[in-house]
């Protein structure tokens, strides 16, 4: 098996906002601390969870950076680089590897989207451009393309593409992947950490660890020793307030979550925009029976 980027829980971190929109970096300093002091395992900024395409080219390398620099190589920082703009997608890893990330996460081509084979040309072209570690992004149903086996067979052969974030949602093929690829797969799904680990999945790329790290940094360690009564715990328990925070399309709700518990991380950028009134009331509810708030 390839040599991992990290093992156990990463937080998909999300991107403080002041109130003008502009980005809280002194608030950034306190989340990312929040979460090593409990625990976490790898940050993973300028992802989805990070709101990465709504920020400018010079905002997304100055979010890396600072984080870098915030972590002082403390755990590993994965940014997110990826585009549907295979050429797009190269500039920005190269900056990032530039500034001093450790890996880079790369999502599926969306809106144009492409074929199997136009998949595998854009991600070898990106691995290609850079020296440091790839992880893939499988996430369907937000980019309408699916990474299928033959295709990961062959990704799977580039040197530096090391992992995947599975976030299809389907445990068949992510049993597939384990089978036939060598590639180490970390869970895309706060709700399926389990059964992904359970098939060999070695981690998880968690938007969960934004509120609880120190929960799924258990959880995922858990299944890394064996201690499978305890993961099972773990994961059941949090499930409800998981399927909370996917209420609305994220990072809406797990913002609104952090401000609820104090944290100030802001408004979301449009078209992000605030919860509806019956879903965060929904959200209140979990985050009330978690002990979270009052």
């Amino acid at each position: 098996m390839k040599k991992a980027v990290f093992s156990g829980a990463g937080v998909a971190i999300v991107t403080p906002m002041n109130n003008d929109g502009s980005v809280n970096f002194s608030k950034l300093t306190e989340l990312i601390e929040f979460n090593i002091s409990n625990g976490t395992d790898a940050v993973i900024v300028c992802g989805t969870t990070g709101e990465a395409k709504t920020l400018s080219d010079d905002e997304h390398i100055s979010v890396v950076k600072f984080t870098v620099d915030t972590v002082k190589k403390r755990i590993p920082v994965i940014a997110g680089t990826g585009s549907n703009d295979t050429s797009y997608s190269i500039k920005l890893s190269k900056s990032a590897q530039d500034v001093g990330a450790d890996a880079l996460l790369l999502v599926t081509p969306y809106y144009n989207k492409t074929s199997q084979n136009g998949l595998y040309q854009h991600f070898k072209s990106i691995a290609n451009s850079v020296d440091i570690p790839c992880i893939l992004y499988n996430v369907p149903s937000r980019t309408g393309i699916n990474i299928e086996i033959e295709t990961y067979k062959k990704l799977s052969k580039i040197d530096n593409i090391v992992a995947t974030k599975e976030a299809s949602g389907n445990i068949s093929q992510i049993a597939k992947i384990v089978e036939c690829c060598d590639l180490n797969i970390y869970s895309g799904n706060d709700d399926q950490i389990l059964p992904v680990m359970a098939l060999g999945g070695i981690g998880a790329i968690s938007v969960l660890s934004n509120i609880l790290p120190a929960q799924v940094h258990n959880l995922c360690a858990s299944m890394l020793h064996k201690d499978y009564d305890t993961a099972r715990r773990i994961q059941l328990k949090y499930l409800s307030l998981i399927n909370s925070l996917f209420i609305e399309v994220n990072p809406i709700p797990v913002k609104t979550a952090l401000n609820l518990m104090g944290f100030e991380v802001g408004p979301m950028r449009l078209p992000l925009c605030e919860m509806s009134k019956d879903n965060l009331s929904k959200l209140k509810e979990q985050l009330i029976k978690a002990n979270l708030i009052q």
